[in-house]
């Protein structure tokens, strides 16, 4: 990243996203501004070793348009059930993402992992908070070579250090989760979740090796 602007860009979003790291609109100011086409290169080259992920790179089918009134009528339990309450109550809109298109592998991984962002809440566990969404992050880099999941989770701790040192026990548990979690569990980039909303959240997990209970008997040791 030699461009002097985009370097200025990404030092005010990460300055920003220091002081909160709840600041989405700068998680994406971010990404645009750090991550180069070699750096997506890597990703994609990492996320094409895996059958699924490579059959997603290739096909790449996008999660489409979400009603979160007709998943909330799904069964109690299902994946469709539990994401359209996770959304509900985080007051999060679907529509409120980046629409983002993907004529080609690069692309269409940025598009797929802004558009499940929060499924991949959901699977995991994770809550909104900010332990949460740095657990995520840990997950992500746990299962691909996601920098801006490092320079995320690297930004929480600085934040902790410097704003809210009392949330310090909380945010490291949450990362260390997320990467046992991440190193455990089947590579999920590119699971066809629209697929799944029917099915109950516990037989997703399972089939994708998102062992919860493990991981947190793993930590209680």
């Amino acid at each position: 990243m030699t461009n002097p602007l985009r370097l200025a860009r990404a030092a005010k979003s990460a300055l920003l996203l220091m002081r909160n790291p709840s600041r989405l609109d700068q998680v994406f100011e971010l990404a645009d501004s750090t991550v180069s086409p070699k750096i997506m290169a890597s990703v994609v080259e990492a996320l094409a070793q895996d059958p699924m992920g490579a059959q997603a790179l290739e096909e790449r089918p996008r999660l489409g348009r979400i009603d979160l009134a007709a998943l909330r009528a799904l069964p109690r339990g299902t994946l469709g059930r539990n994401f359209a309450e996770h959304m509900v109550e985080n007051d999060l809109d679907p529509s409120a993402l980046p629409n983002k298109k993907s004529p080609d592998a690069a692309s269409y991984v940025r598009a797929h992992l802004y558009e499940t962002h929060d499924v991949w809440h959901v699977v995991t566990g994770f809550s909104t908070s900010v332990a949460g969404e740095l657990g995520l992050q840990a997950f992500y880099l746990a299962q691909f070579p996601a920098r801006l999941s490092a320079a995320l989770v690297a930004g929480g701790i600085l934040n902790a250090l410097f704003f809210d040192f009392s949330d310090r026990d909380a945010r490291m548990r949450s990362i260390v989760r997320g990467w046992l979690l991440g190193k455990r569990a089947r590579p999920i980039f590119g699971v066809p979740w629209a697929e799944l909303w029917a099915t109950p959240l516990e037989e997703v997990r399972r089939r994708f090796g998102l062992d919860l209970v493990g991981v947190e008997q793993a930590l209680a040791a």
